[in-house]
């Protein structure tokens, strides 16, 4: 992109950064297991609020997000996890 305003091309160059390919954590390490009675493996795929991370984020494949988020259910419907987080105000 050419332009006369030395400014904006420099901005445009800033702009670029490196992409990481994202891999499914379950796909890659056969010793990970998504089930419902381990809050601690599924804590990691919930945000500070409780929401469920997407795959985008996560890196899932689909089969494995699916998993996850029934087995991230399951642990709320049995208070192994909590809905929604509480704020400290």
């Amino acid at each position: 992109m050419e332009t006369t305003n030395g400014d904006k091309q420099v901005r445009h160059s800033q702009k670029k950064f490196f992409h990481r390919k994202k891999f499914c954590r379950f796909c890659t390490d056969s010793n990970l297991k998504i089930d419902y009675k381990y809050p601690s493996v599924l804590n990691n795929f919930v945000t500070e609020r409780g929401k469920i991370m997407p795959r985008r984020i996560t890196g899932n494949c689909a089969k494995h997000q699916r998993e996850l988020a029934t087995a991230i259910k399951r642990a709320r419907a049995i208070a192994i996890m909590p809905f929604v987080s509480t704020e400290n105000k």
